[in-house]
């Protein structure tokens, strides 16, 4: 990895900036430079993959190895076929380190600006970065979003997002709820059962869909890719028996099968959940599945279904924002939800040589989909 000075303004030479050194931003670079394009990233952290660094430890990739790669380097076979969360930031290290990427790390980009012949990036340190084109690869999860419960400070048990869980040891034997069965909040559920907590509770709001991870050696993410080429309707109908099959009925004891169809939900930012042992854990009981949070009321949490109960702590596994709009929604490149409107190698007509990647949760993976983004957009700048 190459990491130099913050360059100051320039005029006549006029690099790519890529905002953000996580797998996206890292891709974006190295696909440019294959292409002869100057890239130059700017990270806000001191280190390259920094969300990866934070995420909890029981953490790992639910894509396969193989089909997880970013251009120009495989991840390496001994990292097993599902990648650990350790061995994904091991392998962006060494992805940096093999393309020889211009990394600037200690950056904080505020505002990017049209010009007249191009971008001008503002970051901190009063920088003014003069650019060809920009590339904003900051993450799709990039700022935890914790709901604003009514009565929310009244609670005195402890309450915290899921971005900030590490591991169950802080709460072996005692009484947890987690809100949220998405990915995150079945696999942080799963751990807290298998670590030691006296009680584990799962707050559902929607019924997910849930997948095996792999069966009988094919992975999920093969037929995943498969759908994407397939129409909505068509998948949701496929999708019905094959759940049947692979995933039982656990509705006697509070998860009930889905209503909607398995794509329409991916159509509309749902993921299915990949089993990594909430099944299991559901069937035998020692996670146990509760109705949706509605509020708190004198320390404890109401229910939808009117309970009130009294955990010793709440994770909230409860989603993250984008949080593009600072950056960038001066320049009306953002749908009402603040996701960019223009995606991969498509840009906006009012905002041409602006690329955003990673900013979409694809049912057919996130490496693998940031891997066929870098290059096309590689591509339209170089073109």
């Amino acid at each position: 990895m190459v990491t130099t000075p913050a360059p100051a303004a320039r005029n006549q030479d006029r690099p790519v900036y890529v905002i953000g050194g996580g797998p996206g931003g890292l891709a974006a670079a190295a696909a440019l430079r294959e292409r002869g394009v100057r890239a130059v990233i700017l990270e806000k952290s001191e280190h390259v993959g920094a969300s990866w660094r934070r995420h909890y430890d029981r953490l790992h990739l639910h894509t396969t190895r193989k089909l997880s790669g970013l251009p120009g380097l495989a991840i390496p076979r001994r990292f097993g076929r599902w990648v650990s969360r350790d061995d994904v930031v091991r392998y962006l290290e060494k992805y940096a380190e093999h393309h020889q990427l211009e990394i600037v790390t200690g950056v904080a980009v505020s505002r990017v600006e049209r010009t007249e012949d191009g971008w001008l990036v503002r970051a901190s340190g009063g920088r003014e970065l003069a650019a060809s084109a920009v590339v904003v690869a900051t993450g799709y999860n990039h700022t935890p979003r914790l709901p604003d419960w009514p009565g929310r400070s009244s609670y005195t048990g402890e309450l915290l997002h899921a971005g900030d869980y590490r591991n169950a040891k802080p709460y072996a034997g005692r009484d947890v709820l987690v809100v949220g069965v998405g990915n995150t909040g079945a696999e942080i559920a799963v751990d807290l059962a298998e670590g030691g907590a006296s009680r584990v509770r799962l707050a559902v709001r929607t019924a997910p869909h849930m997948v095996r991870r792999s069966t009988a050696g094919w992975p999920t993410q093969r037929t995943g890719i498969l759908c994407r080429r397939l129409p909505v309707a068509l998948v949701d109908r496929l999708a019905r028996p094959m759940a049947k099959l692979s995933v039982p009925d656990l509705a006697e004891q509070g998860l009930p099968r889905p209503t909607t169809g398995l794509y329409s939900r991916v159509r509309e930012g749902a993921i299915p959940v990949q089993d990594v042992g909430l099944i299991d854990a559901v069937r035998t009981g020692r996670v146990e599945p509760v109705a949706a949070v509605e509020s708190f009321e004198d320390g404890k949490v109401v229910l939808a279904d009117g309970a009130h109960i009294t955990p010793d702590a709440v994770i909230a596994a409860t989603g993250y924002r984008r949080a593009l709009e600072d950056l960038v929604g001066h320049l009306g490149v953002l749908d009402d939800r603040g996701r960019p409107t223009r995606h991969g190698r498509r840009t906006d007509p009012a905002a041409p040589g602006l690329y955003f990647t990673g900013y979409t949760n694809p049912i057919s993976g996130m490496f693998r989909e940031l891997a066929l983004d870098a290059r096309k957009i590689a591509r339209a700048i170089a073109g």
